[in-house]
Protein backbone atom coordinates (compact mmCIF):
# COMPACT_ATOMS: atom_id res chain seq x y z
CA UNK A 1 0.00 0.00 0.00
CA UNK A 2 1.40 3.39 -0.92
CA UNK A 3 1.96 6.14 1.59
CA UNK A 4 -0.80 8.19 -0.03
CA UNK A 5 -3.25 5.27 0.16
CA UNK A 6 -2.44 4.66 3.84
CA UNK A 7 -3.00 8.34 4.62
CA UNK A 8 -6.38 8.22 2.86
CA UNK A 9 -7.32 5.09 4.79
CA UNK A 10 -6.30 6.75 8.08
CA UNK A 11 -8.38 9.82 7.22
CA UNK A 12 -11.39 7.67 6.32
CA UNK A 13 -11.09 5.85 9.66
CA UNK A 14 -10.88 9.15 11.48
CA UNK A 15 -13.95 10.51 9.66
CA UNK A 16 -15.91 7.33 10.45
CA UNK A 17 -14.96 7.61 14.13
CA UNK A 18 -15.94 11.29 14.22
CA UNK A 19 -19.26 10.57 12.51
CA UNK A 20 -20.04 7.89 15.13
CA UNK A 21 -19.10 10.28 17.94
CA UNK A 22 -21.29 13.04 16.48
CA UNK A 23 -24.23 10.63 16.22
CA UNK A 24 -23.76 9.54 19.85
CA UNK A 25 -23.55 13.15 21.01
CA UNK A 26 -26.65 14.02 19.02
CA UNK A 27 -28.54 11.17 20.69
CA UNK A 28 -27.42 12.38 24.10
CA UNK A 29 -28.48 15.95 23.38
CA UNK A 30 -31.89 14.73 22.19
CA UNK A 31 -32.29 12.71 25.41
CA UNK A 32 -31.28 15.71 27.53
CA UNK A 33 -33.84 17.93 25.76
CA UNK A 34 -36.47 15.30 26.53
CA UNK A 35 -35.52 15.41 30.22
CA UNK A 36 -35.50 19.23 30.16
CA UNK A 37 -38.99 19.31 28.62
CA UNK A 38 -40.31 16.85 31.22
CA UNK A 39 -38.74 18.90 34.02
CA UNK A 40 -40.19 22.11 32.59
CA UNK A 41 -43.68 20.56 32.47
CA UNK A 42 -43.34 19.38 36.09
CA UNK A 43 -42.25 22.87 37.12
CA UNK A 44 -45.28 24.40 35.42
CA UNK A 45 -47.62 21.92 37.16
CA UNK A 46 -45.97 22.55 40.54
CA UNK A 47 -46.17 26.31 40.04
CA UNK A 48 -49.87 26.05 39.23
CA UNK A 49 -50.46 23.90 42.32
CA UNK A 50 -48.54 26.34 44.47
CA UNK A 51 -50.54 29.30 43.16
CA UNK A 52 -53.79 27.42 43.73
CA UNK A 53 -52.81 26.61 47.31
CA UNK A 54 -51.70 30.17 47.89
CA UNK A 55 -55.01 31.52 46.59
CA UNK A 56 -56.93 29.12 48.85
CA UNK A 57 -54.93 30.25 51.88
CA UNK A 58 -55.73 33.88 51.11
CA UNK A 59 -59.46 33.10 51.18
CA UNK A 60 -59.26 31.82 54.78
CA UNK A 61 -61.37 33.75 57.30
CA UNK A 62 -59.65 36.24 59.53
CA UNK A 63 -58.57 35.06 62.95
CA UNK A 64 -60.97 36.42 65.57
CA UNK A 65 -60.95 36.25 69.34
CA UNK A 66 -63.13 33.58 70.86
CA UNK A 67 -66.21 34.96 72.65
CA UNK A 68 -64.91 34.15 76.14
CA UNK A 69 -62.08 36.76 75.96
Amino acid sequence: MSDEQSRITALEEQVAHQAKTIEELSDQVAEQWKVIDETRQKLVRLSERFLTLEEQSLDAPAITKPPHY
